[in-house]
């Protein structure tokens, strides 16, 4: 979705015009519930012209080499469970998506602070969980689990 009604919030053209109370009324249309389903809230900034013209941004991942470690951490998943992490149930969140005591107290400040759902608590734990697949760890850690918290970014703006 768009950031706001005009779709220029955060541009550095200085588009927008949007006041608080329009952007919290345009969020407002799409529903908590909803959201809770979505397990990642990106913004996406406009792309630079003369960035579209060459293909790709210097020192950026190429898409061939983004694909693999996608299919090798789905196939580290497969082994492991059967499926992918999206298709966990929460009784096997419980076991494949463990913490450590440092991990709990974080995602637990997280959900206090961003008032986040227990459908969000497992969301964020599954993909923690294809972070540290992607990163080749057997176990899901602080960095893995501070970047799955931080794509709920529609958490923090409600």
């Amino acid at each position: 979705m768009n950031p706001c009604p005009c779709g220029y919030l955060g541009d550095a053209s200085g588009r927008c015009h949007c006041t608080s109370e329009q952007v919290a009324r345009y969020r407002a249309r799409v529903s908590g519930p909803l959201l809770d389903r979505i397990d990642m809230h990106l913004e996406v900034p406009r792309v630079p012209l003369n960035v579209l013209r060459k293909g790709s941004a210097q020192g950026e991942e190429r898409s061939e080499i983004i694909r693999c470690r996608v299919i090798a951490a789905r196939q580290i998943a497969f082994e492991r469970q059967g499926k992918t992490n999206a298709a966990l149930t929460a009784a096997e969140v419980k076991i494949l998506c463990a913490l450590t005591e440092q991990g709990h107290q974080l995602l637990e400040q997280a959900m206090e602070k961003f008032g986040l759902s227990h459908r969000a608590y497992h969301r964020i734990l599954k993909l923690g969980r294809t972070i540290a697949d992607l990163a080749g760890s057997p176990s899901i850690e602080i960095p893995h689990l501070s970047e799955a918290i931080a794509y709920r970014k529609l958490d923090r703006t409600r």
